[in-house]
């Protein structure tokens, strides 16, 4: 997202101004001293775990387990500094590590900025387990990971943790310590903008620095990125989440530049920042090095996982293959040659949701499916006028960094359910900013008489900037506002806040998936409450949302 409303901003009208700063060069190297400054103080020069400890990608027998150890002061994340240092973990059945049930160990290198993951298996499935991670005598903090169910188990219910969009800058990460307060989640979902690439004061934070990110430049280099995802790592309600589920993440444009695309990205200037190739290949490597994450295919994080008989879960790369983003009220956005996921994925797509036997078909996607159109023309009278003018068919997108700018992939997407009669699909998006709670409907301009092919829930942003931070209005202001516009526009949006910060809990049964929304009292305190403001769910066999009146 840019200064205008995000990298996906719709209502870029809004805010009409537009980054001005100049970008740093591509840096080639960077000196230990000034990155030791954006970490904890040390008290000695010995092996220690600063960036604490994470588990990703839960399977029935086993996850995988992150660490990054800085073996010496001068080792610090992005310095390329520091020896070989090796690593053990340990897994235990309980938290005093009484019960130990495998352990082994890695090399932390600086050729892997220190970094190290374990993919342990042998484990049993649906089970809590301890883990951590010791080097020259020192223990990592210890935390809980937790396997999933047997492929053929019959669950009786799921809970995951649903978060997108945390800008460093912008204020706290209350959201992360909320949910890992719960104590029930059986994982969490990051659905992108993990990290941002903007130098200090280039994005949105309601003119107001928070925090200071490190480093201070937008990131370019292999060594800009790590020292971001290490800056990120730092965050103390950040590693409690880690610290008590599992995470399950896909990237979108942040984690590289805003609105990227195959072949560049907006906030990418040719040239001046050095190569697109080079940049997207150092920003991938320092995401696989930071992130508990198992990539199926080199270099991309679109996978599935499966959770018993009662879901699986389908993860998306919609930035790796997607063609440019064309601009707002151009037809192109109709072309038949335009592919969002690329022909590869959306085929791998196809076909997992067509062969699935799970009760629920979750799909992870950084950017809503759903349409999101202004214009008050009749079905009848719209298309025609759209064909002739050449505007795209499904009325005039607002946003065409979603699916709405590559609309022939979202039909093939939506036919595919409809004609092989899947049921049970439930997309869940981030990147917007605001929280939505949808019908995905196959034809939206005839909408209800047509039909839903799928659902989709969308949270809000940890702390990236929305409406109301934009226009500088208390919260609230512009949902009262906006909403019943966007909702007369769009008659599958059965709910829209387009204004408030916080998180989503999604609990599944095999009757209905329920989304519950919670939002912050104010992102910009580090001690900022939370509280449960509205329930969606869509019951199996419907395709549709309904508000519910209280959460799980």
């Amino acid at each position: 997202m840019t200064s205008r409303y995000r990298s996906s901003e719709p209502l870029d009208a809004l805010n009409p101004r537009r980054r001005t700063v100049v970008k740093a060069a591509a840096a080639t190297a960077v000196l230990a001293a000034p990155l030791a400054a954006a970490l904890p103080a040390r008290a000695a020069d010995a092996p220690a775990f600063l960036h604490g400890v994470a588990s990703g990608d839960p399977l029935p027998d086993g996850v995988l387990l992150w660490t990054r150890v800085t073996p010496t002061a001068a080792a610090v994340p992005g310095s390329g500094l520091g020896p070989d240092t090796e690593v053990g973990w340990t897994v235990a059945r309980d938290k005093a590590f009484t019960n130990i049930v495998a352990k082994g160990s890695v090399t932390a290198t600086a050729a892997s900025d220190h970094t190290v993951k374990a993919d342990v298996r042998g484990l049993a499935p649906a089970t809590d387990y301890w883990f951590r991670f010791s080097a020259g005598g020192t223990d990592s903090p210890s935390a809980r990971t937790r396997t999933a169910p047997a492929t053929d188990a019959a669950v009786t219910n799921l809970r995951f943790g649903v978060v997108s969009c945390a800008n460093w800058e912008a204020g706290y990460f209350s959201s992360y310590r909320h949910l890992a307060a719960r104590g029930d989640l059986d994982a969490w979902l990051h659905l992108g903008d993990y990290i941002y690439e903007y130098g200090t004061g280039e994005y949105g934070t309601r003119d107001t620095v928070v925090r200071q990110h490190a480093p201070t430049h937008e990131i370019l280099s292999l060594a800009d990125y790590r020292v971001r995802h290490g800056k990120y790592k730092t965050d103390p309600d950040l590693q409690a989440l880690h610290a008590v589920a599992p995470v399950v993440a896909i990237w979108d444009d942040h984690e590289f530049a805003n609105d990227a695309w195959s072949g560049g990205a907006e906030n990418h200037t040719e040239g001046t920042e050095g190569a697109w190739t080079a940049r997207q290949a150092a920003a991938k490597q320092a995401y696989f090095e930071w992130m508990p994450v198992r990539p199926a295919l080199a270099g991309t994080t679109y996978r599935r996982l499966r959770f018993g008989k009662l879901a699986d879960l389908s993860l998306l790369d919609l930035r790796s293959f997607r063609s440019q983003q064309v601009a707002v009220g151009n037809g192109t956005v109709d072309d038949p040659d335009r592919t969002i996921t690329g022909r590869a994925q959306l085929d791998w797509l196809k076909a997992g949701l067509k062969s699935s036997d799970t009760t629920w078909r979750l799909v992870g996607n950084s950017v809503m499916i759903s349409p999101f159109a202004i214009g008050s023309l009749s079905a009848d009278l719209f298309k025609p006028l759209a064909e002739l003018l050449g505007l795209p068919k499904e009325g005039l997108a607002l946003n065409t960094d979603q699916w709405d700018g590559y609309t022939d992939d979202r039909r093939e997407l939506l036919a595919h359910l409809r004609s092989n009669a899947i049921r049970n699909t439930v997309f869940l998006t981030g990147d917007i900013h605001m929280a939505w709670a949808n019908d995905v409907p196959v034809d939206a301009g005839t909408y209800p008489l047509s039909a839903s092919a799928a659902t989709e829930f969308v949270v809000t942003s940890v702390t990236s900037d929305n409406l109301d931070d934009l226009i500088k209005v208390p919260e609230g202001t512009v949902t009262a506002l906006a909403a019943p516009v966007i909702q007369l526009a769009n008659r599958h949006v059965h709910w829209v806040d387009t204004d408030r910060h916080g998180y989503g809990v999604l609990d599944i049964t095999a009757d209905r998936a329920q989304m519950d929304y919670y939002v912050l009292s104010d992102k910009t305190k580090a001690d900022a409450t939370s509280s449960w403001e509205r329930s969606y769910r869509t019951r199996s066999g419907t395709q549709k949302v309904e508000r519910t009146y209280s959460p799980v």
